[in-house]
């Protein structure tokens, strides 16, 4: 596979709020810093957000796709600053990159020196703090030598810390998944690591959704006192996300069989490998969607009202899910490839992620993108 240049990406004007920074029309181009430049040479760019920004109500046009950044390689995680600017992690490069959230030059700002691609692992989720206006943290989990690890830092910093560690790193199957619960502490998402016994060890972390303080302790309140474990017997969870109501859901990859949506409830047990999909087992909780891995392979997650949005991969669509009843149903099937990452932005926009520079799709020109879908 041949590795874009930095030169290669571009963002494009992508409604009011970004052309109202792009006067003349043009595409910013994005500079590489120099490689003798430390990565925290850009950060004077970043905004000192205060968390003002308002965000609006309605529901993402998926008729108006309006693309953000191409030329990326590989990107997975995405979080959004207060303000609505992003960060974008590179997974193989273990690079960060920030977008501004009304136009001008997208930068590198950050790199995790120890993060390690190779099959499924490297740089994977990124998660702002609910304190991010006060404590500028940011946190990251990705694939080092020989486990899987959380890091926590400022985009100046000259290195993360690392507040959990132990996650099994696997050729296959290290989840990555990260994101802050309305109760303010960090949900993590691990895999089993090709090692389905794990998911089923209520001492293991792998197969499992954890929930941390953001110090990364085992948050108080947790099922078994002292242990980060929220929720056992997944294969490897990549989304994660909650509903008006506060009810939790996560994405599940299946192996030949079925893949999953569930609702995820404290201390319960999911099933992996005894069960893949509806098993009407008793001792397991079933899945509320299932879809053949064909169709799916499903990562990302996000709601917008009343509406659970997952990325797929293998099935190359985007599944609106209804949380109030209804069929699923898709869109884009085929149109731009594998899916990777879907969130919804400050402004209630809704953005999607490709992934088809993995090594398992068929990259088109300026893949990998960033496309935005703007409320109707």
């Amino acid at each position: 596979m041949t590795t874009a240049p930095l030169s290669r990406l571009v963002a494009i004007a992508a409604g009011a709020a970004f052309l109202s920074a792009c006067t003349n029309g043009s595409s910013p181009q994005v500079e590489a810093p120099s490689a003798a430049a430390p990565a925290a040479s850009t950060s004077p760019t970043l905004p000192q957000t205060d968390g003002s920004f308002t965000p609006q109500r309605g529901t993402p046009d998926l008729s108006k796709p309006q693309t953000v950044m191409t030329g990326l390689e590989v990107p997975w995680g995405l979080a959004f600053l207060p303000d609505g600017g992003a960060l974008v992690s590179e997974r193989d490069k273990g690079d960060i990159i920030y977008i501004p959230a009304r136009g001008g030059k997208p930068s590198r700002v950050y790199k995790i020196e120890e993060s390690q691609g190779g099959g499924e692992g490297g740089l994977l989720g990124l998660a702002i703090d609910p304190e991010y206006p006060k404590n500028g943290f940011v946190y990251a989990y990705y694939t080092a030598a020989t486990e899987n690890r959380i890091a926590r830092f400022r985009l100046n910093d000259t290195r993360p810390t690392v507040i959990f560690s132990g996650i099994t790193r696997g050729p296959r199957h290290n989840g990555g998944r990260i994101a802050f619960g309305p109760d303010g502490m960090l949900y993590v998402g691990t895999g089993d690591s090709s090692d389905g016994a794990q998911s089923q060890d209520p001492a293991d972390v792998n197969g499992k959704i954890l929930r941390l303080t953001r110090d990364g302790k085992p948050a108080p309140g947790n099922p078994t006192p002292g242990s980060p474990v929220w929720s056992m017997g997944h294969r490897n969870v990549q989304g994660l996300a909650w509903g008006p109501d506060k009810k939790m859901y996560a994405i599940e990859f299946g192996q030949d069989t079925w893949d999953e949506v569930n609702v995820i409830e404290p201390g319960r047990n999911y099933g992996w490998p005894e069960a893949e999909g509806k098993a009407g087992n008793p001792k397991y909780v079933d899945p509320i969607v299932q879809w053949s891995t064909d169709e799916a392979s499903p990562s990302g997650a996000a709601i917008s009202g009343n509406t659970l949005y997952v990325a797929a991969l293998k099935g190359e669509r985007l599944w609106l899910v209804p949380l109030k009843g209804g069929a699923p149903r898709s869109e884009f099937t085929g149109r731009y490839g594998r899916l990777r990452t879907v969130a919804i932005a400050p402004d209630g926009a809704l953005w999607l992620m490709t992934s088809n520079r993995d090594g398992r799709g068929d990259p088109k020109d300026g893949d990998d993108r960033i496309l935005r879908f703007p409320l109707g």
